[in-house]
This record gives C-alpha cells, structure tokens and sequence, in this order.
C-alpha cells in the first residue's frame, strides 16, 4: 500500500481512521514537531483487558500516571547504572546456559537445540531475577502453564478486534476473543498476586531485594484511579512481558541471518576469537570493542525490527503532516519495516550487510535519532529499555557464536518466514546443532 499510495495516507477501519507514515520523514515530523499530539496510546479491547484498564505503561494514557511509572522503571532497571550494576545477571544466565550446553553434549560432541527455546530461558530467567528476585527454572506444569499465560498476552495484544473496529458490536463478542482474554488476565493477575504477597511477607522480615521491594516501597498511594496493588502489578508485567520477548526474537533472528551468511559468520567469529581468546567467555566490558558484532544487530534490527509497526498511537488534537490535516483521535501506525528498508536510504535493503554500519551508515546509532533506524520507535513514548534489550542481544550473541560452533539440522539455509502477531517473530522455530569450541574452562 505504500508503494502504491505513498508515504502518507489515511485507512479506515470500521469507525477508526489510521494515519500510515511509511518514510523518515514523514516519522521524523510525527516525533518531532508533533510529537506531543501523538503521545497518547488508543484505547483498545486488549490494553484494557490485559493491561489493568490501561494501567500497564506501555498502553496508559499520557500524562501523569505514564511519567510516575516510567521514571521509576528507568531508575530501578533500566538506567545506565542499573544496567551496569545488574550486568553480573545476564553474565550469570547466559553462563549457565552455555554450561548445560556444553554438558548435555557429553563435553566434547554435539547437541541439538532449539535457540528461541535456548533464548528464551536466559531472558526470562534474567527479566525474573531482577523483578522478583528468582529464577523461573524448570518445565513443571506450573511453570508450563505460566509461560503459556505469557505467550498468550503478547499474541493477543496484536489481536484484531471486531469491537475496536465497531465499538457498538464488541459487547456480542462475536469471535470469543474478549472471553479469552479476560481468561488469561485472570490467570496472570493470579500469579503477580502471588509473587506481590510473597514479596510483601519478606520485606516484613527486612528483605529488600529487586525491582518489586522498590515499587512496594515506591507505590505507596495510588493515582489517576489505579489502586496501589494494580499499580505495581501493571508495572511488574510491562518489564516481564517487554523485556523477554522482544530480546529473543532480535537474537534468533540474528543467528539465523548469520547461518544463511556464512561470510558474516565468520567475521563475527574472528572478531570474538581475536579479542577474547578462548579459554573466557565474553563479559559486558568486551562488548565495546566487538565492532562487526555491534553491525550485525544492528542490521538485524533494521531488516527486522521487533514491532514492524511498533506499538499505535493516537491524535489528541488536530494536527498537520506532511501538509495533510490529521484529525484528533486519528490512530498513528509507523510503518518501520518500510523505513528501514527504504532503497534511497540503504544501497541493495534488501541484503543483510553488516558492513554498511561501518561504511556509509557507520554515524546512525540506535538511540532513536535518527529516523531512517528507529526499531524502539522515538519520540517520547520510544521504548525505555532500549539500551537493556540491546546489552542483553549483544552479550547472548556474542557468548553463543563464541562458546559454540553453529550449523543448522539439516544443513540447509534457514527458512526465514515472518510470523503474525505483535513481535516480529520467525514463523518456525530454529533448530541448531552446537558443538563446544572453547577450552573446557570456559564453561565451568
């Protein structure tokens, strides 16, 4: 659609307009000049269900609620300094998974994974340390039924819903998806309960630990509606639910860009073996000096980034873009795979190459300014733990194409199929066959 209507234009689904700005520019007008316009979020059947009636962050209104909770998550996680102090974390995680690697291939041969599982155990093990001071360990049909629970919340936020569309026919609920919806809610809001009394017992006893102590001793009142106990419950789900998904689907995608590149591959390999040797794995302070691996997720992101359309948002007043009038209330998609694959920004957009973030793209960061890489989104309401997600990709990727030789099962290229949903995930899992490259200290 936006080869053939342009960088801008307007969709109407059901009572909704959507406003689709498909080019740098007309993004760099949206978060800059209009930025304030386009910070609210639109109201949506799953923000409401799955996300305490807004109060999740990530969906709440603009305004005070959203600043108290976004401060505090940046100062208690995902701040420079918290990141720096919490990097002994991710290190700790991914060591281990790299040891039962290295273990369950009997020391020396090979063993079969599956990475987005491999992947998904080191963030989710991370994310919960941090947050409720825990690993999430274990396949028994309790954890089972929670990471389940998990899934289920990221494929419904991108649902289509026949009532967003048609406000006065959502309460026929005619495809039973607001009834599956309130069934997760539910079965979510039983667990955070759990942890959140859990946590309130101890702190009885003096224990002070992880990013739920500091909302409990943070939250003391609630706002803008929104009890105390929703409160921390919605902030405690934003990092989970944010800072999982979103770090494993980057690093698969990554690996699998890398196994149908064997060139880049190499080059990776190389850098890792020249700077860290191999007899260690590959610590936080390394990741500084690991150039073509800081380019590989980098164009990685750029040919997949995590939201193709990132997270809506929505008109609070009239406005101009492009020297089109936007209307209030009109929703606002950015259409950032299209950006990023904009042939009058990058040579050939199609081709994974790394090398142009060394090249002639080696001055575009991802700090979401400039507007022809924005994968996190920009503006105000960017994704806060931009800097976390990508320490956490970098550090798994680098220790994993270290530690490990890489082919696939069955030797043939990996089938790069895009799923549908919120994240942009492969359609197919990643099935890999690693094999031990380092000295046997290394995965002690």
């Amino acid at each position: 659609m936006a080869d053939k209507y342009g960088p801008i234009f307007t969709i109407r689904v059901g009572g909704r307009k959507n406003l689709i700005v498909s080019n740098s520019d007309m993004a760099r007008e949206c978060f800059t000049v209009n930025d304030k316009v386009f910070a609210a979020r639109p109201k949506m059947t799953a923000f409401e269900i799955l996300g305490y009636n807004y109060a999740i962050f990530t969906f709440t209104t603009y305004g005070a609620c959203w600043r108290n909770l976004r401060k505090m998550a940046i100062l208690e996680v995902l701040s420079h300094h918290k990141i720096e102090m919490n990097s002994h974390v991710v290190l700790s995680e991914v060591k281990t998974a790299m040891k039962d690697s290295y273990n369950n291939s009997n020391k020396k041969s090979m063993v079969v994974t599956e990475m987005d599982k491999w992947f998904g155990e080191i963030s989710l093990n991370v994310l919960f340390r941090l947050v409720v001071g825990k690993r999430f360990t274990g396949y028994s049909e309790e954890n089972e039924r929670i990471r389940k629970a998990f899934r289920s919340f990221v494929d419904f936020a991108a649902s289509f819903m026949i009532g967003d569309a048609i406000p006065w026919l959502r309460w026929l609920d005619l495809d039973g998806g607001e009834k599956a919806m309130k069934k997760t809610a539910k079965e979510l809001d039983g667990y955070v309960q759990t942890w959140l009394d859990e946590h309130r017992r101890s702190r009885n006893h003096g224990a002070e630990r992880d990013y739920m102590d500091a909302l409990i001793s943070n939250i003391d009142q609630g706002f803008d509606t929104y009890d105390v106990d929703t409160l921390i419950k919605a902030s405690f789900l934003t990092l989970i639910l944010a800072g999982t998904d979103t770090p494993v689907v980057t690093s698969t995608w990554a690996l699998s860009l890398l196994l149908n590149n064997r060139r880049a591959l190499s080059k990776v390999v190389n850098e890792l073996d020249s700077k860290i040797g191999t007899k260690r794995t590959v610590v936080e302070t390394d990741l500084k000096n690991l150039i073509y691996l800081q380019a590989v997720v980098k164009e990685t992101l750029r040919l997949y980034p995590p939201l193709v359309l990132g997270v809506p948002h929505e008109a609070t007043e009239d406005c101009v873009v492009g020297g089109y009038y936007i209307p209030a209330g009109t929703q606002l998609w950015t259409n950032i795979w299209k950006i990023q694959r904009d042939s009058t920004l990058y040579l050939d957009p199609l081709e994974f190459r790394p090398e142009r973030f060394l090249t002639t793209h080696k001055d575009i960061d991802l700090k979401s300014q400039h507007f022809e890489l924005i994968p996190f989104g920009a503006g105000r309401r960017m994704c806060p733990g931009k800097s976390f997600g990508l320490q956490m990709v970098q550090l798994t990727l680098a220790n994993v194409l270290h530690g490990f030789d890489i082919v696939t099962v069955d030797g043939k290229p990996v089938d790069m199929a895009e799923s549908v949903g919120l994240s942009n995930a492969k359609a197919n899992p990643l099935k890999v066959i690693l094999t031990p490259r380092l000295s046997a200290e290394a995965y002690a």
